[in-house]
């Protein structure tokens, strides 16, 4: 259809007109997008994948028979909705728990670099020729995961990676003693095939871990650098804030001729401990020769105590290194057998320990360090006498989320069609370090916001300023 002049004119003008108008529209749209990206972006609760269930006396996913008694860190933790059980010893880790493990990571990445620590990432599956090589294959015996491929080639788990780093610095050829002392971990899922798992992630078939080995060019700077790792974990339990007891301990089927446990006291730790009160002599039971009731060292009486080991040490000399053939060339250009160390961290048995020994009977509590939020901020109810406080409280969120230490680490409760007695009840239960309410006082000038600390049980008023300072001093990683 051909259009004359004048209609083609008429279409001209009015597309003049319209363009304004749709231009408007257009910005309009842009500036509601970009504002609801915005408010989209804070982080809210009802948003996140948390399947709490605080229902009193029961249990979400209990795996335990009728009857058995289930320790304090699973049973919040189920609650919580921060682990799933899937398989027996097996659990999915919700997004809080997610959290909390990656900064724990990061914390042990921290100490690790300060003593010259590498990270690398070996394979899970490892080859039964390596374990027989060691003679383990045999010696580990059910507690491996064990498989064969479609070549009939038979792989295990990695429970532990010795065999596995060994043959990788063996595969090097001969490094130089200037490239020693060498600190390998890794921080991976391990496997082992627990006769009865048990108290959720202290006890699991599938578990994080943090495994170190050294490389060192004499027994003598092997020592050294045991006691390196030693005092960088010492240093990360105390950053922590955990109670342990660093204890003399059996190399077990690890091997090799020195061996300490590090342990978090408590009644239903699996381990016995003898500790004296006089000196700092400590073992494990399992690591006396025979029944011993009085300190070797000072001779006065051991107290028995039990314990969950969160960290383990192990010197082992030349047994991995001479059997794979792990050398190096000394100052004088001979080939040496290097001198071997491993150690041991039970990351996601570390996150379960703490929440077993500093939680209360009904709520959480976390390391301050590696809480999955710093802060949990509480808005009124909707359609309270308080609501018009709302916008205080998203304008707090914002100036605490540009603090730089802080960004991600305030979450919005923003359920407000419940009270904020029950939101604070479940923020009190998932153990935030610090909860933000904005109640009556929100509405007097200057604004007072009601602030929980909840490690310290202390409650105070601050104005938005003093929340502030406060937040500002708070250590994150």
């Amino acid at each position: 259809m051909l259009l004359t002049k004048s209609c083609m004119e008429r279409l001209r003008r009015g597309w003049k007109e319209l363009m304004p108008i749709l231009a408007a529209h257009h910005l309009h749209h842009y500036r509601c997008h970009h504002c609801c990206v915005g408010k989209s972006r804070r982080l809210v609760f009802s948003q996140v994948f948390q399947p709490m269930n605080f229902e009193e006396g029961r249990v979400p996913g209990q795996e335990s028979k009728s009857g058995e008694l289930t320790c304090k860190s699973q049973r919040l933790m189920l609650q919580a909705g921060l682990i799933h059980p899937g398989s027996p010893g097996c659990f999915s880790y919700m997004p809080y728990t997610v959290r909390a493990i990656d900064k724990l990571i990061r914390v042990i990445d921290k100490e690790m670099a300060a003593i010259g620590g590498q990270k690398l990432n070996m394979p899970s599956l490892s080859a039964a020729e390596l374990w027989r090589k060691s003679e383990r294959w045999g010696l580990m015996g059910s507690e491996l995961f064990r498989l064969t491929d479609r070549h009939s080639k038979e792989y295990c788990l990695g429970p532990t990676h010795e065999e596995t780093v060994t043959d990788l610095i063996a595969s090097q050829g001969s490094l130089s003693y200037k490239q020693l002392p060498l600190l390998l971990y890794q921080i991976t899922r391990k496997f082992r095939d627990e006769p009865k798992p048990r108290f959720g992630l202290l006890r699991s078939r599938e578990f994080y871990m943090k495994d170190m080995y050294t490389f060192d060019a004499s027994e003598e700077a092997a020592h050294l650098t045991y006691d390196l790792v030693c005092d960088a974990y010492s240093r990360l339990f105390h950053s922590l804030g955990l109670p342990f007891v660093k204890v003399q301990a059996d190399t077990g089927n690890i091997g090799g001729e020195k061996s300490h446990e590090f342990q978090v006291p408590a009644s239903i730790g699996e381990d016995r401990l003898l500790v004296c009160s006089s000196c700092t002599f400590s073992t494990n039971v399992e690591a006396l020769s025979a029944v011993q009731k009085e300190c070797p060292e000072c001779r006065n009486a051991l107290i028995e105590t039990k314990g969950i080991e969160i960290g383990h040490t192990f010197y082992l000399g030349t047994k991995y290194s001479s059997v794979f053939k792990a050398l190096f060339l000394n100052d004088q250009n001979k080939l040496v057998i290097a001198e071997m160390g491993c150690y041991g961290l039970g990351v996601t048995r570390i996150l379960a320990a703490a929440i077993e020994v500093l939680s209360t009977e009904d709520s959480i509590r976390w390391p301050t360090i590696i809480a999955p939020f710093q802060a949990c901020l509480i808005p009124p109810k909707k359609g309270s006498k308080e609501e018009s406080a709302a916008a205080l409280m998203e304008n707090l969120y914002d100036d605490l989320d540009s603090l730089p230490h802080m960004k991600g680490e305030t979450i919005l409760d923003d359920r407000t069609h419940l009270t904020i007695g029950k939101r604070v009840k479940d923020a009190d239960k998932l153990g935030y370090p610090y909860v933000i309410i904005a109640g009556k006082k929100a509405l007097e000038d200057p604004s007072f916001f009601e602030v929980r600390c909840q490690n310290t049980a202390e409650v105070v008023f601050l104005t938005r300023e003093g929340v502030i300072d406060l937040l500002r001093n708070v250590q994150t990683v």
